[in-house]
């Protein structure tokens, strides 16, 4: 165990172009390795979306058939489609702190409703409870 070499070192050094020779050489096979790879995750996401798209076309005219057949109205679409969101989930909007606020306002005040209704139900129980053994003669 004493006096033993690093052995990644030993053999890497060794290797042509191993050790500190060509790290230009594999800057450039790391850069074009990760183009690739983000390429193929792009086409990748690209055949996922198109499949999806014609399941969802397929699904429609299935659910057309059964509106058809039974007398259905469609109902109007209220969600329109989406928006394109950039390739890049970084660089959609940001919420203004006032957006923020107003969430956490909208938050707030839903918890509070639900506590208060919560009380107030109790309450009335506690009421119908006490007035049910309260005899008033």
């Amino acid at each position: 165990m004493f006096g033993m070499l690093n052995p990644v070192s030993a053999v890497t050094s060794q290797l042509p172009g191993g050790g500190d020779g060509g790290d230009e050489g594999d800057k450039e096979k790391e850069e074009e390795a990760e183009r690739e790879r983000l390429e193929a995750i792009r086409e990748a996401e690209d055949r996922r979306k198109e499949k999806h798209r014609k399941l969802e076309e397929e699904r429609e005219g299935m659910r057309q058939g059964i509106r058809d057949k039974y007398q259905i109205k469609k109902k109007e679409d209220i969600v329109l489609e989406e928006p394109a969101m950039p390739d890049n989930p970084l660089m959609r909007k940001k919420k203004t702190p006032e957006e923020l606020a107003a969430e956490a306002e909208a938050e707030d005040q839903d918890e509070f409703m639900k506590l208060k209704n919560t009380i107030e139900t109790q309450i009335n129980e506690v009421k119908q409870h006490i007035e049910g053994k309260c005899v008033l003669q």
